[in-house]
Formats: C-alpha cells, structure tokens, sequence
C-alpha cells in the first residue's frame, strides 16, 4: 500500500466558503477520527480534537487518513496521520497490526537521525490504531521511476539504496527490543511473513513446473533452493527488515528517504532485502527493468552502510553466495504465488501506477538467477540453478512469446 504523509495543512474540500465539504465524510472515516481522538487523549491526558479529515485512501483492511490538529493543548504538529483496520478480525488483520504498531515503536525509541519512518505519537489495540506524524507531501520512489528524470530517478535509487543500508545497520542487535515490544501486543503467529509461504513454496514449485511448464528440476537444484530456507533462521546479519519495500512504499523527503507500510515489518536476515537491490523489488509485481549498471550501484551503495555493522559483507566470498540465495528464494516463491494466485492485484502493491505484464517480470526474474548463478558459478549448486533457469526461461518463451521487460519510463 502507498500513503502519502503531509505536512501541510489539509485540503477541506470547501465549495462554497461554508466550511462544508463538497463530499460529507464516510462513517468509517469518522469512526476513525473519534478513535483518533479518544486514543491522544488517553496517551496525552488531555482532550485532543482532530477536524477535516483527507481520506488518502488506503485498502480494503485499512482506512489512511490526514486530520488536521484542531485543539489540543499540547505543541503538536498542525497535522497527523491516522491508520485504522477496519476489518481487525481473524488472525491475519491482526498480525499486520501488530507488526506495524511494533515496527513503528522501535523506530520511535531510536535517535532521530536513526528514525527512518514517521514517528508514532499514539496506537491502541483496542481499536487497531496508529497515530504518526505526518512527513509532508514528498513524492515516493514510483513517482521518480516514473517521471521523465533519468536523472533524478538514479538518484533516488541510490539515496534509497543507501537508506535501506542505514535502516539495516541502526537496527542491528535489536530483535530482543522488537521481540519484547510484540510480547506485549500478543506475538503474531509468524514473526516472518516470509516464513509462511517461502517453504510452502519451495516444496511445492518443481510440480508446478512440470504440471504446467513441462520443466523438469534437478535434484542439485531443488537441494539448492532448499538451502536457501536456512536464511530464514540464520543468526547472522539479522536486522529489521518492512518486508515490503516496493517503490509505492518509500518517501523521498528532504531528510532522506522514509519507509512506510510496515504490515509485514519484521526483524530476519537482511539479505532478503538486499535482494530487492538485484531482482529487484521482488515483492512488487508492478516492478520495470532497470538500465546497466543501476543495480551494482545501488549494491554498492548499501554495502557501504551495513559494512560498518557487519565488516565481513566486504568480502564478496561472504555476500554474494548469501545474496544468491535470497534471489533464488524470492525467485521460486513468487513464481509460486504466480501460478497459485493468478490475480495480480492480490499478488502485492503497485499503487496506482502502471504495471508491466505478469510474463514480463517473470521471465526477466528467472534470467536474471540464471545470470546471477553463471556470475557465482564457484558457489556450489550455483551452475544446476543457472541451467534450471535458463530452462524455465525457455519454457516461458514457448508459453507466452519473446518477452522483455520494459525498463522504468523515467530510463526509458
């Protein structure tokens, strides 16, 4: 999901000089404002009121709204974010509460300049309720990918590249603080997201590939992708990670880039994350090609910041066999949820930009781990994961066609 988080003060939506709005506010939106108010006031000790509320439109289990600070006696900023559930019940809506509230505590306790998300004045359980500062109306890292600013598309690549990096590094050593703070919101059922679907998907993909494809996997590499589950449990290099860092879900203010949505929000292996740099992105299914030589960048960029925490990501023979791995898994878990969950929309965020064909991105996942593979052809299994991609490239092929992925409009 992609929010946008102001500063400034909301637009009323006034027609006539009234002070009404042209459109009267839904009754789940106002739900949520009461909430918001009832939730400051507990957390302050004095009434709070909130008025004019902007629906920024979130999804079908949360209500995103900007309110405007209208009494309060305490130097609060003149607007807040709100994010409600508004449909908490079962397991799975109240996971997602739960990280995200805990995610944003974490990052709330830090130092500001370790802050990389909007600050959390208020949540509550009760109501499945956040209540964060409001970042101003910065555009995401979609809105540079897709403008028409090579330029400046680079650059916020980097600067998000680098961030990712700090965020990793500022959280360093701290699973024991998120792992008491979710104790007392009731731990979800998986701390990991990823640990749900990632081993489902592992054993059940090679049928899928037959069934489908006719691609037969090899023992080495289907030993090779079961190797890559150890990631998921792996004590080094374990950071937080927000699980969903698409471009819809990153900020490129004027104090740096800032992540948003933190349903998934966990602390694992970053590695998961650094694959994002590569793949890239690949939890997004709206996600274009980027042009030669982007993705060394941006790998260069991170590593520059998490080598202060972890020294040995210096050397090659450490991170790139790791990063292969984390490729590899993402590469046959989303080729999973694609031939298990054929509706994209439900595939992961996109926002409401323009999205690629399904085909396309498959196909350029699956050469890139093939290319990947032949560049560590050292690591063992590395050359039965190359050969097996290159099959599922070619059966792609003959499914869908000659498929390229387009590269970013901003590069394009």
């Amino acid at each position: 999901m992609s929010v946008e988080i102001a500063a400034d003060p909301p637009d009323t939506g006034e027609a006539d000089g009234t002070g009404e709005s042209e459109q009267p506010a839904s009754a789940e939106v106002l739900a949520t404002v009461v909430a918001a108010e009832s939730v400051l006031s507990k957390r302050f000790g004095a009434r709070i009121r909130l008025a004019e509320p902007e629906d920024l439109g979130g999804s079908e289990r949360s209500i995103v709204l900007r309110v405007k600070v209208a009494a309060s006696p305490f130097s609060l900023p003149r607007t807040l974010a709100v994010k409600r559930y508004v449909r908490p019940t079962g397991a799975g809506p109240r996971d997602n509460w739960v990280r995200e509230a805990v995610s944003y505590q974490l990052f709330t306790a830090l130092a500001a300049e370790d802050r990389m998300c909007p600050e959390l004045f208020a949540h509550d359980s009760g109501t499945s309720l956040l209540v964060m500062e409001d970042l101003g109306r910065a555009p995401t890292l979609a809105e540079k990918l897709h403008g028409d600013d090579a330029r400046v598309a680079e650059g916020a690549l980097l600067s998000w590249a680098r961030s990712l990096g700090k965020l990793h590094a500022s959280t360093a050593g701290r699973e024991a603080d998120f792992d008491a703070l979710l104790r007392r919101l009731s731990p979800p059922r998986s701390k990991d997201p990823l640990t749900v679907d990632g081993p489902v998907a592992i054993a059940a993909l090679p049928l899928l590939l037959q069934t489908e494809y006719g691609v037969d996997t090899p023992e080495e590499a289907r030993a090779a992708a079961a190797q890559t589950l150890a990631l998921l449990d792996t004590a080094r290099h374990r950071a937080f990670s927000p699980s969903d860092s698409c471009p819809d879900n990153n900020l490129i203010t004027n104090r740096g880039v800032r992540f948003l949505d933190f349903e998934g929000g966990c602390v694992r292996n970053m590695m998961f994350d650094a694959a994002y740099l590569t793949v890239p992105f690949p939890s997004c299914w709206c996600a274009y090609a980027l042009p030669p030589g982007m993705t060394d960048a941006m790998l260069a960029a991170w590593r520059a910041e998490v080598r202060v925490m972890w020294p040995d990501l210096d050397d090659d023979a450490v991170l790139l066999p790791r990063l292969l791995d984390a490729q590899l898994f993402w590469v046959w878990l989303t080729t999973w949820q694609f031939l298990t969950v054929p509706d994209v929309d439900q595939l992961g965020s996109g926002g409401a930009v323009a999205r690629p064909h399904q085909a396309d991105v498959l196909v350029a996942r699956w050469s890139g781990l093939a290319a990947a593979a032949r560049r560590a052809r050292s690591v063992p299994g590395a050359a039965a994961v190359g050969a097996h991609a290159e099959a599922v490239v070619t059966a792609l092929t003959a499914r869908f066609g000659e498929r390229s992925l387009p590269l970013y409009p901003a590069f394009d």
